[in-house]
């Protein structure tokens, strides 16, 4: 089968007797579970959040089931707190914790290198650098959690996550039965006195997991010239594979217990015939500390970048003695990312901005409204925070100018992590306002269902969440929902908030334009042209400052719209002053011209 990497694991766990998976949606890991929910013989489910999704998981395991947890790599720290206890606990049927890196931050907001998390939370690494390993290693990750009674880290990134190939699979799935459950209260009851004597244990099993990284076939010895041996690891084993094709590679396949003595063996037979020894590996310098600590000379990050993802080029500079620096990339012209034509988010922003608010933000497609010529969003942290971020700053202000702070976030987001900010704001007496951007999707990651979307992962009814329920539920007292494609009532409705004693919400409620149903319903919609002799031209230009991609500027100053962007939204039409009038639908066109 052809696969990318992350649809390798899906049907790796698939074949390999999985029962049940679960994630949050996250860029690079999504499509994973988007790839088991067809799968009958899985039951597989969004979470609100990755905590949530990685206690279910452990849950299944407990009664026995083999399980799959997958998320980027910031949503390990938000269930990094069950990652550590799980390792004193252990488990019962096979655990998978697949944690996707994006190394140069193509759709986060920083870039980590979860490897450290498994040294730290004193659990096995396995990294995989093709999509067949990604499909093997998922099996060896189930066979060594059971084995030794821990949860397995398999880590991924970004261009091994997206990137496909062949990919031998098994004939049939093998049916792994289920295990007795397993409820012992002094392995799973992690209070002190049964803590203490599972850490003890922990040390134990990690002695065995050494074991089987020194011989257990996942780290190899390929043999080459020896002037050159190169220890690496994941996708940038294969990078340096393509580069020094004939070079002698150590290539570890499970990181984590670290194999010192294949590590020694392998040290002493290239320096011995005079050889150098590379360390290559994206981001942090995870193998090559340790390849220092045991005394061995080698060239990590003082020649390759510690900061960014690697490519063959950067390794073949560097290597070659050139620090590889990274250039803009020129030829092409320039094309700074933006809100959809028609996104239902545009006009919060355009508003938030006239009024002059203090705005947090948070992580989803609605993150563009910081850019001009929005430019509406002062902060972006991580999932959750614009809540108690803006809670905080209307705190330490204080004042009426504390009314003016506002918490922007999507729907899903505020599922995932807004609502305990949200009882922040209502127990210790916030004064800011919070804007829930429901446009009835998980948008950013490809439209995923969640809990307020009426439906399951695998497509099953059940119940709709809304967000002004359960302010209200909180306590809550100033609470609209708006239609953010009218504009007079979004403003007023801001206005108000920033009027009220307290805390207040926000929902902003219309679908995303990309969904399908949103998509035929718009299309067949008559589309908005500009008067040309109505049009102030540079005189006004109000319509470019909702940074609409379908408006653009003619060779005679003048706003023109592109018909095949359009959407029908409006928002052009409704910010175009009155005493210009100079944008309507085509279905009105004729009547305007005739006057």
């Amino acid at each position: 089968m052809l696969l990318s990497g992350n649809e390798a694991i899906a049907w790796g766990f698939r074949d390999a007797g999985g029962r049940f998976a679960a994630a949050y949606p996250g860029t690079p890991s999504t499509e994973i579970l988007e790839t088991i929910a067809p799968f009958p013989e899985v039951y597989a489910q969004w979470s609100p959040n990755e905590k949530a999704a990685f206690e279910s998981a452990f849950g299944a395991s407990l009664a026995g089931a083999r399980v799959l947890v997958a998320m980027k790599h910031v949503g390990l720290n938000v269930a990094a707190d069950p990652l550590f206890t799980s390792a004193y606990t252990g488990i019962n049927g096979g655990m998978v914790i697949v944690s996707a890196d994006d190394p140069s931050m193509h759709s986060s907001q920083n870039e980590q290198d979860n490897r450290n998390y498994a040294a730290f939370a004193k659990i096995p690494l396995i990294e995989p650098s093709d999509p067949q390993e990604c499909y093997d290693f998922v099996k060896v990750a189930l066979e060594l959690s059971e084995r030794y009674d821990i949860p397995v880290l398999l880590r991924t990134e970004t261009r091994l996550s997206h990137s496909k190939a062949r990919v031998e699979t098994a004939d049939k799935r093998e049916e792994v039965p289920m295990r007795e459950p397993d409820l012992r209260w002094d392995k799973y009851v992690m209070m002190p006195m049964n803590a203490r004597p599972r850490r003890v244990d922990l040390a134990r099993r990690l002695s065995g997991l050494l074991e089987f990284s020194e011989t257990g076939g996942l780290n190899r010895v390929e043999p080459g010239d020896k002037r050159i041996g190169i220890i690496s690891s994941g996708v940038s084993y294969l990078y340096a594979r393509e580069v020094f094709p004939s070079a002698s590679f150590l290539k570890l396949g499970m990181s984590y217990p670290f194999p010192e003595k294949l590590v020694r063996a392998f040290a002493e037979d290239i320096i011995g015939a005079g050889g150098v020894i590379y360390i290559v590996e994206e981001l942090d310098p995870f193998i090559e500390m340790r390849v220092k600590a045991l005394g061995i000379p080698c060239k990590g990050k003082e020649v390759l970048p510690e900061i960014g993802e690697f490519s063959p080029e950067i390794i073949r500079l560097a290597l070659k003695g050139e620090r590889f620096e990274t250039k803009p990339v020129s030829g092409a012209p320039s094309r700074p990312p933006n809100l959809c034509p028609g996104c239902p988010h545009t006009s919060v922003f355009f508003q938030l901005n006239r009024l002059r608010a203090h705005v947090f933000g948070d992580i989803g497609c609605y993150t563009l409204g910081a850019l001009p010529p929005l430019s509406a969003l002062h902060t972006c942290i991580c999932m959750g925070a614009s809540v108690t971020n803006a809670f905080g700053f209307a705190k330490a202000l204080g004042g009426e100018e504390a009314k003016k702070t506002f918490a922007v976030l999507g729907d899903s987001t505020f599922f995932h992590m807004g609502i305990p900010g949200l009882m922040e704001m209502v127990y210790n007496k916030g004064a800011n306002t919070l804007i829930v951007l429901d446009n009835r999707t998980t948008a950013m990651t490809g439209h995923q269902v969640h809990p307020g979307s009426g439906k399951t992962l695998k497509g099953e009814e059940t119940v709709a969440l809304l967000p002004e329920r359960i302010a209200e539920a909180m306590g809550i007292k100033h609470i609209r929902v708006i239609d953010p494609y009218d504009m007079k009532a979004l403003r007023d409705a801001l206005k108000e908030a920033m009027a009220h004693d307290g805390p207040s919400l926000v929902v902003t409620r219309r679908a995303c334009v990309l969904l399908p149903e949103e998509r035929k319903r718009w299309e067949a919609l008559p589309k908005f042209v500009v008067v040309e002799e109505r049009c102030a031209g540079e005189r006004c230009h109000l319509c470019l400052r909702l940074g609409c991609p379908a408006i653009f500027v003619a060779p005679d100053g003048k706003a023109r719209i592109d018909r095949t962007l359009c959407t029908s939204c409006s928002l052009c039409a409704q910010v175009c002053p009155k005493t210009y009038n100079a944008i309507f639908s085509e279905d009105k066109l004729a009547e305007v011209t005739h006057a």
